[in-house]
């Protein structure tokens, strides 16, 4: 399968991107590399290889939820550059 280069500006028309014809033709021959190395994996025999089902053995990644020592809110402000009645101030994000 070869990439044509109105594929290539058909997908970057859907991208919404501008592709200069030389860009074009250089994204072209590098999907073409690309679409070269899929076919030469498809001749890979994997008939012998078990399906892979995860990639680590860990059952959950998530840990058990226990209490542990936090930060005292008092300490944490003294450490802002800027606080007051409770809360960290920061620089204003939208205009108002």
């Amino acid at each position: 399968m070869r990439i044509t280069i109105d594929e290539v500006h058909r997908v970057a028309a859907l991208a919404h991107l501008a592709v200069p014809d030389e860009l074009a033709e250089r994204l072209r021959a590098d999907l073409d590399q690309i679409l070269d190395y899929i076919a030469q994996l498809d001749e890979v025999d994997t008939s012998s290889v078990a399906p892979a089902l995860g990639f680590t053995e860990e059952i959950s990644m998530l840990r058990a939820d226990e209490e542990s020592a936090v930060l005292a809110q008092d300490d944490a402000l003294r450490n802002a550059p800027e606080s007051g009645e409770g809360h960290f101030k920061t620089p204003r994000a939208l205009p108002g």
